[in-house]
């Protein structure tokens, strides 16, 4: 987990950039196994989006579905279920996903791995006894788990992207290398990049819209917006709503 706050005030990114006319964009911050936040962000989406007026709607998640919080199966499978409510449903694999993928292959190591950063409350979501969980061993539960896991669940989360471009936007889940084209990212830091991305203020020829370090609020910079809030401790999950050169934000509640 990586908490980072704001160390200085900060102007809002400009206004000049843009989604192409007729679209309208809403990305999701990092989940992280909140399915009770997640469903009430989405309801929040749907009244934001009948308010207005005709467009193709594109919802991008940003990645991190799954560990930390308690619903992990629950939120993948509420994802699934909207497939078909909007005009395009986009999934981004954050560093989460990632490793859950790799714990599936039942490599005993990668389990490990994967249950220190937060996949042991994946891993609880989809094994639904928490009795017979704390008394399997690792390889138990390596030889277990991918059974456990639904194939569309798996073939949902490993079919994400990597990056997503409409407009003056660029979404990713961690960042990106600066300097190097869109084109040449390296999958490590589409999914795993912090301080080198974070602390760049260089201009990166489009608006960064990312998730992966928690702020307490949205981290607006000149050429990067940050919108993991934590959700998992905080109780704030965000979502961004892109149209044309409007820009703004959706929240829940904070606990």
């Amino acid at each position: 987990m990586f908490w980072k706050r704001k160390s200085k005030p900060v102007p809002p990114p400009p206004a000049s950039f843009s989604i192409p006319a007729g679209q309208r964009v809403y990305a999701i911050g990092d989940i992280h196994g909140r399915d009770d936040l997640f469903g009430e962000l989405i309801a929040l989406i749907r009244a934001d989006n009948a308010a207005l007026g005709s467009a193709h709607v594109s919802l991008i998640l940003l990645g991190d579905l799954v560990d930390r919080g308690p619903q992990s199966a629950e939120v993948v499978e509420r994802a699934l279920g909207l497939r078909g409510e909007f005009d395009e449903l986009r999934l981004l694999i954050g560093n989460h996903e990632e490793c859950f993928l790799a714990a599936l292959t039942g490599d005993v190591r990668r389990l490990r791995y994967f249950m220190r950063i937060g996949g042991e409350a994946t891993v609880r979501s989809y094994w639904k006894d928490d009795v017979s969980f704390f008394e399997a061993s690792f390889e138990q539960v390596a030889e277990r788990l991918p059974d456990m896991v639904p194939p569309e669940h798996v073939q949902f989360l490993g079919s994400g992207e990597d990056v997503i471009e409409i407009g003056d936007y660029i979404f990713v889940h961690a960042g990106i290398r600066p300097g190097v084209p869109i084109e040449k990212q390296a999958l490590g830091d589409l999914r795993w990049i912090r301080h080198e991305f974070l602390d760049d203020e260089r201009d990166h020829g489009a608006m960064i819209i990312h998730g992966h370090t928690i702020y307490d609020d949205v981290d607006e910079w000149p050429n990067r917006i940050g919108i993991d809030t934590g959700a998992y401790k905080s109780g704030v999950l965000t979502a961004i709503a892109l149209e044309g050169r409007e820009r703004r934000y959706l929240k829940t509640t904070s606990e």
